[in-house]
């Protein structure tokens, strides 16, 4: 179990911190908030290039599947976040964005 849950985590951190730093970056030029803001996003983004490396994976395979957990994120990022609502087609391309993450990751290959 350790051995799903500890990339997953990974990834996850990695998405709070890409998604969080481009939100605060976002915050800054376009909503007009101070320039600490988007100092703390800047960090934000570097730390998210630190934390995907702790992947055990090629990078080429990290990236492909982190792709599809960003989609996720975005998405539940923006429900809290900004007040969208998703749509059923929204859920579903999450749904399939991680029944390919899981087989990428995590299907047995002989």
């Amino acid at each position: 179990m350790l051995s799903i849950l500890k990339p997953l985590l990974v990834f996850f951190l990695a998405g709070l911190c890409e998604i969080g730093g481009g939100y605060l970056m976002w915050q800054w030029l376009k909503s007009d908030r101070p320039g600490w803001i988007g100092a703390a996003g800047a960090v934000l983004l570097m730390l998210y290039g630190w934390v995907a490396t702790w992947q055990p994976t090629s990078f080429g395979k990290t990236y492909a599947v982190y792709g599809g957990i960003f989609i996720v994120m975005s998405i539940v990022w923006a429900w809290y976040f900004d007040g969208f609502r998703p749509d059923r087609f929204d859920v579903i391309g999450g749904i399939i964005c991680f029944v390919g993450i899981g087989i990428i990751l995590f299907w047995p290959r002989s």
